[in-house]
């Protein structure tokens, strides 16, 4: 079997010996797999990015990329690793194209190489007309776009992103989105962290619910919606008087005059099974509505508070 793309086991970190931002961190993202880190700010996330990308000196436990030491073999596994991150550490006063090529020369990669992957960088990302401006005279939005553009230019197989939509306007936030599954489709490896929960439910295959640096929960959103949520359906029906037990005994339900509740994990796939039962008692149904919980009932069930708070 082929190492993962990353493997976290144990990992611990702490600042003056206080300030306990990870305890005890174990993560496995498989090759080529959209994963994501979702927590509010100071949940550990960033600590966890930095420690892979030798920023940040772990204190205990192991980091690998594909099934190589962070630290013992940092040039191979950084070679690997592009990262968007949260803060521009860049020359605020050169050109980006010219920012780009210096980030390419970073990996070894030679001008005439670079060059036709920096140009469609800077057209799939829309930047081509600002191929020329500084960074501190682009929007916030076109930083964000430039700090994605300076990530791939060595055509990484592991994407790491770090909020990489914090405070763009919607509009572009979607052109991320779609670029960044036109990516995973590609067969790359994405880490994204986040505390946008539709940005975690629309991208990720898989996901861990980070708080106060401790793992909660990981898995598919929709499966921790379906183990961890609650969800209902109500249909209200014409005729009480009907006996209804022996057709729904299968069910958890309430009857509340004409109102009949059903508490179940995955409306969709329930609906059509109670309507069958419904119809087979010869019962009259005059609306249905169901509800389903998201990752963020999720999360205040984990954590006992919502995730920006």
């Amino acid at each position: 079997m082929p190492s993962p793309a990353i493997e976290i086991t144990g990992l611990t970190k702490s600042y003056d010996g206080t300030v306990h931002a990870l305890n005890g961190v174990d993560i496995q993202i498989k090759r080529g797999e959209f994963f994501g880190l979702l927590g509010p700010n100071g949940a550990g996330k960033t600590t966890i990015i930095n420690i892979l990308t030798g920023l940040v000196f772990r204190d205990k436990g192991s980091t690998k990329v594909f099934g190589r030491d962070t630290v013992k073999d940092y040039r191979y596994t950084r070679s690997k690793i592009g990262i968007a991150a949260q803060e521009f550490s860049v020359d605020w006063f050169f050109p980006i194209e010219k920012l780009l090529y210096y980030q390419a020369g970073y990996y070894g990669i030679k001008k005439k190489d670079a060059a036709p992957k920096i140009n469609d960088l800077l057209e799939r990302l829309g930047l081509s007309k600002k191929r020329d401006a500084r960074l501190r005279q682009l929007s916030g939005g076109m930083k964000r776009r430039f700090q994605l553009a300076k990530a791939l230019v060595h055509d990484p197989e592991i994407i790491i992103l770090d909020e990489p939509t914090a405070g763009v306007d919607v509009e572009l936030r979607r052109d991320l989105w779609q670029y960044l599954k036109d990516l995973h489709k590609s067969g790359k490896t994405i880490l994204l962290t986040t505390h946008y929960i539709e940005e975690a439910e629309l991208l990720c295959e898989n996901i861990a619910i980070i708080d106060e640096g401790k793992i909660l929960k990981e898995g598919a959103p929709k499966t921790l919606t379906q183990e961890l949520g609650t969800a209902g359906i109500t249909i209200n029906i014409s005729d009480t008087n009907i006996e209804l037990e022996q057709f729904l005994s299968n069910y958890k339900y309430t009857l509340d005059d004409n109102r009949l509740h059903f508490s179940v994990t995955d409306p969709d796939q329930a609906l059509p099974k109670i309507i069958k039962s419904l119809s087979e008692a010869k019962v009259h149904i005059n609306s249905i509505n169901s509800s389903r919980s998201s990752l963020e009932d999720v999360f205040l069930g984990l954590t006992g508070k919502g995730i920006n708070e």
